[in-house]
């Protein structure tokens, strides 16, 4: 692995944590180190951090918040 792909890695909590859990990953960056950013959207949707599930869970609160205020009346 080449010496920018580390430090990549290391500066990114998120990336360095999933790579951990998923050690296939380290073959594969061996091979085409320019995988990493393949790497970091895996890591993203594994860790439900992409803008869908931003939203989503923003929907839920906002449903939650609604049967809460329903419940009041």
């Amino acid at each position: 692995m080449d010496i920018n792909t580390i430090h990549y890695i290391k500066s990114n909590p998120l990336v360095y944590q999933y790579l951990r859990a998923n050690s296939s990953w380290y073959q594969r960056l061996n091979r085409d180190p320019d995988s990493i950013h393949e790497l970091e959207k895996e890591a993203k949707a594994y860790y439900k951090l992409t803008v869908t599930d931003r939203i989503e869970k923003f929907s839920h609160s906002i449903d939650m918040l609604s049967t809460f205020m329903d419940v009041l009346k």
